[in-house]
């Protein structure tokens, strides 16, 4: 007898390449996930409409990239359902449908929409579009009835207001919708070779299709405890961004040399990054191997997204005759 297992979904937007902070903060969760749970990991293209929809030109791009890296990174079609959001049209038609119920009033108080008008001034995101991703948002978790959604801390409003939206659903009409569980993750805190959280917006990101030159050109430029201006100045690891680089990547003997050796002058910034360097490089070579076989097999590629695009289309098709039923359309 088959028992079925608890269902997990999640996905990303293809506004830009993938960089370390997505990996270690992401993937690295699906990859455990998916030999544990049914998981549909999607693509998400038309959630980058809501900020970029005047310049659409590399969407379809960062789409195909976004699926190399997570292929690359270790998601396996054969054990985790891996498709783009616009190859199933239901996403869209459950979207228009649940817009119809939801109050103006609790879009207008989603923590992220005046942050990110504010972050992203150069753009004009007075759109409805902007507006309501949410409710998109929402009819991409709610059409496959997952058990549990992976998110941070941060993402936990964008949650309640999907299971919000599912109780007031089940209530004008009949009950649909269960309600999707956290399930939170520890995203390690990524810094980027400036010293912030590596982001795309800050340009600041060691990206998983960067070559290994890029990848140490970038780490040999990364910052450091600005106390420490010349060779023989002690440094303070906790300080520093590289040492965030090896905790991530070394070996606990590495970690404790180079926390003793910063501290004493009795190793240079230089060797200190070229040794977690070589970390760096040695974690990202299987998927630079990885990158360049997919990469070079596009058809491959293809048939995995039209595969999975199908399976998901037949679940999202399931849910949408209930949705219909219940609200007698």
């Amino acid at each position: 007898m088959t028992i079925s297992r608890k269902r997990v979904l999640s996905g990303m937007q293809p506004s830009g390449l993938l960089h370390l902070g997505n990996y270690l903060g992401a993937l690295e969760n699906w990859k455990r996930l998916q030999s544990e749970f049914e998981c549909y990991f999607f693509v998400a293209d038309w959630h980058a409409l809501s900020t970029n929809y005047a310049d659409t030109g590399r969407i379809k791009e960062f789409a195909r990239e976004l699926l190399i890296d997570w292929l690359a990174a270790g998601i396996n079609p054969t054990k985790a359902t891996v498709f783009v959001q616009s190859r199933v049209p239901e996403h869209a038609i459950l979207h228009l449908l649940l817009s119809m119920i939801i109050p103006v009033a609790w879009l207008e108080r989603n923590p992220t929409y005046k942050e990110k008008q504010e972050q992203l001034k150069e753009r004009d995101l007075s759109t409805y579009g902007f507006l309501g991703y949410p409710v998109l948002q929402a009819a991409d978790i709610l059409i496959y009835k997952p058990d549990f959604v992976p998110v941070g801390k941060d993402q936990l409003p964008h949650l309640e207001l999907t299971r919000e939206l599912a109780r007031r659903f089940n209530s004008l009409y009949k009950p649909v919708f269960a309600e999707p569980m956290e399930q939170l993750t520890k995203f390690p805190k990524v810094l980027g070779t400036d010293g912030r959280k590596m982001s795309k917006s800050y340009n600041n990101t060691i990206n998983l299709s960067d070559p290994e030159p890029v990848v140490r050109q970038k780490l040999k430029t990364m910052v450091t405890d600005p106390a420490r201006v010349r060779r023989n100045d002690p440094g303070n690891p906790d300080l520093c961004p590289v040492y965030d680089f090896h905790k991530i990547f070394s070996l606990p003997a590495i970690q404790e040399q180079i926390n003793t050796e910063c501290r004493t002058a009795a190793i240079g910034c230089i060797d200190c990054k070229k040794l977690v360097a070589d970390r760096v490089v040695e974690r990202m070579t299987p998927m630079w191997d990885s990158r360049a076989r997919l990469s070079k097999d596009p058809a491959q590629l293809n048939d995995i997204v039209t595969e999975g695009s199908r399976k998901a289309s037949d679940v999202a098709k399931a849910t949408l005759r209930e949705v219909n039923e219940a609200m007698n359309i």
